[in-house]
């Protein structure tokens, strides 16, 4: 059986050889990794605030202690 749902991890990414770390979890939750994919767009364009050369998105299976932290306020 697989995920109860999906999260959406937001990456900021150097230049070229820099690794990409995850600095946000967006706060929706998905119920397919499908779902989670095609609202990637409109996620990184509500993240366009970052100071990183590149961001990206990335679906990943949540478990229940993540989609808690998700839920937390920011800041």
């Amino acid at each position: 059986m697989g995920p109860a749902f999906y999260i959406m991890a937001i990456l900021g990414c150097g230049d070229a050889e820099t690794a990409c770390q995850q600095v946000r979890l967006a706060d929706a939750q998905y119920q397919t990794a499908e779902a989670c994919s095609a609202a990637t767009s409109a996620v990184l364009y509500q993240n366009s605030d970052l100071a990183f050369p590149v961001v990206m998105a990335e679906c990943r299976p949540a478990s229940r202690s993540m989609a808690a932290a998700a839920d937390k306020p920011r800041g």
